[in-house]
C-alpha cells in the first residue's frame, strides 16, 4: 500500500540529508535565484514600495521555514485554546492550502474542505473559533474583524513569510528536520534562511521535543490521545478517545494524507497496532476512498477527517485518530509576555 516514489519523494530525501547532496548542487542555481528575489521582496517592505497593513487586534503569526508541515496546525489549535482559557476572543486566519479557489471565505461546520481548506475547518471543528481564509492575510483578518467584532486577537496559520500582514508576535516552528540540508527551495527546504538569534524577535518552538536548529527556544509534544468513530467524532470532535488499545489484534488500515505520513504511521506503531500503510498525497480530497473492498478497521487523522462524512459508503468502520500537541508551560509564559 506505499505510495509510488515520484520526483517530489526524491527531492524531500535530498532536502532531509545533513549535507547538500550531488543532486542538490545541480538545483542549487535556482536557489540563488530563489532567494535574490525574495531579498529583493524583503528590501522593497523595508523602503516602504510594499506596505505592510497594520492590524486592529493583535497578529500572532505561526509559521515555519521549512517547506512541508512542522505541526502548524497542532500549534495554532494549541494556542487558540490557551488563548481562549485566558478569556481573549480569538480569531484565525489560513489561506487554506488544497482548496480550489483563493476568494475571501468565512468558515463554518458546513464548509466544504475544497472551499475553505481541510486545516481550517478542522480549526473551527476543534476550537470553535471564527476562521477567516485567503490568500490575502491582511484582508482575511479584515473579513473576520468585520464578521465577528467581538474579537480581539489573531492567529495566522501559516503567513511568516507574507510581510504584508502586519503582526505583533511570530512563533517559529522546527521539527525532527531542523533546516535539513540548510539550502533554500528547491535545492533545499529553506523557505528563507536561518535568521541569527539576535535578528529574530520573535519566539522558537520546536514541536519534536528537542531543538533541532541553534536558536534557542521552548519545546512541545505530540500526543496520540486515543481513537473515536468518525460518526462521534462528527458529532463532537471533542467526543472522550477510546485508547489505541480497542483496535489490537484487528487488522487494520492507517491513511494519512500528510506531508510527512510515516511519523503518524510510527506512533500507530509504537502504541502497539499493527497497521497496513497508506500515505495519501497531502491534502488529498479522498474523493475516491483507497480502503474500498477491503474489511478492516481504517484509522484516519483529523485533517482526513474532515472530508468524510459518516453516512459515506466506505465510512462505517472509519476511527479517527486524536493527536494533540501541547508546548511548554515556559512558552505560554514568554507569549503572554510578549502580548503584554
Amino acid at each position: 500500500m506505499a505510495r509510488p516514489a515520484g520526483w517530489r519523494d526524491w527531492l524531500m530525501a535530498q532536502w532531509c540529508q545533513a549535507r547538500p547532496s550531488a543532486g542538490a548542487r545541480l538545483l542549487q542555481p535556482l536557489s540563488w535565484l530563489y532567494g535574490a528575489l525574495f531579498a529583493l521582496r524583503s528590501r522593497l517592505f523595508d523602503l516602504g514600495v510594499f506596505q505592510t497593513v497594520p492590524s486592529k487586534v493583535p497578529v500572532i503569526v505561526v509559521g515555519n521555514l521549512v517547506a512541508g508541515g512542522a505541526g502548524k496546525t497542532p500549534t495554532v489549535i494549541a494556542l487558540v485554546t490557551w488563548l481562549q482559557s485566558q478569556g481573549r476572543r480569538v480569531g484565525v486566519i489560513s489561506r487554506g492550502h488544497g482548496r480550489v479557489d483563493t476568494a475571501l471565505r468565512l468558515v463554518t461546520s458546513e464548509s466544504a474542505p475544497t472551499d475553505v481548506g481541510d486545516e481550517p475547518l478542522l480549526i473551527h471543528l476543534r476550537t470553535g473559533a471564527p476562521v477567516a481564509v485567503g490568500r490575502d492575510r491582511a484582508a482575511a483578518v479584515a473579513l473576520l474583524c468585520r464578521a465577528h467584532p467581538p474579537v480581539n486577537i489573531i492567529v495566522a496559520d501559516d503567513g511568516l513569510q507574507h510581510r504584508r500582514l502586519g503582526r505583533s508576535v511570530e512563533v517559529l516552528l522546527f521539527d525532527d528536520r531542523g533546516v535539513g540540508n540548510g539550502l533554500l527551495l528547491p535545492a533545499g527546504p529553506l523557505r528563507q534562511t536561518l535568521p541569527s538569534a539576535s535578528a529574530f524577535a520573535g519566539l522558537v518552538l520546536y514541536t519534536n521535543g528537542q531543538a533541532s536548529t541553534k536558536l534557542a527556544g521552548h519545546t512541545g509534544h505530540r500526543r496520540l490521545v486515543g481513537l473515536v468513530p468518525l460518526g462521534p467524532w462528527w458529532a463532537d470532535p471533542k467526543a472522550e478517545a477510546q485508547p489505541l488499545s480497542v483496535l489490537v489484534g484487528q487488522p487494520v488500515v492507517a491513511a494519512a494524507g500528510l506531508a510527512r505520513p510515516e511519523a503518524f504511521f510510527d506512533m500507530l506503531d509504537a502504541a502497539g497496532l499493527s497497521v497496513a500503510r497508506l500515505p495519501l498525497p497531502d491534502h488529498d480530497q479522498l474523493a475516491q476512498l483507497p480502503w474500498m473492498g477491503t474489511q478492516s478497521q481504517v484509522i484516519v487523522t483529523e485533517k482526513d477527517a474532515v472530508k468524510l462524512r459518516p453516512d459515506r459508503p466506505g465510512c462505517e468502520r472509519v476511527w479517527v485518530a486524536r493527536l494533540d500537541f501541547m508546548p511548554e508551560p515556559a512558552f505560554f509564559t514568554a507569549l503572554a509576555a510578549r502580548l503584554a
